[in-house]
């Protein structure tokens, strides 16, 4: 008998949820998830997580998808609004992880899936997120689903001894208003200041 799966959006948790929250980040951190923790952390930690985000979802300012197989919840994921009002309009996948036991049953791509489509209908523009460089499985599924790379930083990511790089992606979610203009890094508009130096930023040598 296949397992029921269903994507589930809370804004609240009870002690139930919260002790499989927990479990979920606990035994992914155990079997070396890069998700943001050194060591698997305790049930005080996560519970204050859960808090946090359960706030931003009440606010509107966040969101957070948990996957459940057969009513546990085995992966889980989460997007936040970036606070800055000029970044209003973006928010920050993260998260993003699924219970070992659980694996191979596409969970992070239904979790990935649900958050881009909860995004766009929430108004957002942009997502974007962070992966470790050597987390080669979760970047080929974030490029499948329209992420794009645009920088990284080199061995910055820093595991005991080891050093890793920190690549950033992003999805344009195609959600402007009509009136928006887009500038990019053209001359003009608010905040513009003027080259240093004539011909600053060509080099001249033909590259």
């Amino acid at each position: 008998m296949s397992a029921h799966i269903e994507l589930t959006w809370p804004s609240a948790a009870d002690d139930v949820l919260r002790a499989q929250v927990h479990r979920v980040i606990h035994a992914v951190v155990r079997a070396g998830g890069a998700v943001g923790h050194l060591a698997p952390p305790g049930r005080d930690e996560t519970d204050r997580f859960l808090d946090e985000v359960l706030a931003g979802v009440r606010a509107g300012d966040a969101a957070l998808a948990l996957a459940r197989v057969d009513g546990v919840v085995s992966a889980m994921g989460m997007w936040r609004r970036s606070l800055a009002p000029v970044f209003a309009h973006s928010a920050e996948v993260g998260k993003v992880m699924a219970h070992p036991s659980a694996r191979g049953l596409g969970l992070g791509r239904l979790v990935v899936d649900g958050l881009i489509a909860n995004a766009r209908a929430a108004g957002l523009e942009i997502l974007t997120l962070g992966a470790r460089g050597n987390n080669h499985g979760a970047i080929e599924l974030y490029e499948e689903l329209g992420f794009r790379e645009w920088g990284r930083l080199p061995n910055v990511i820093a595991v005991g001894r080891e050093r890793f790089d920190d690549v950033r992606m992003f999805l344009d979610l195609g959600n402007r208003a009509p009136e928006v203009v887009l500038r990019g890094s053209s001359a003009g508009g608010p905040g513009s200041s003027p080259r240093r130096r004539a011909g600053a930023g060509h080099r001249g040598d033909g590259q």
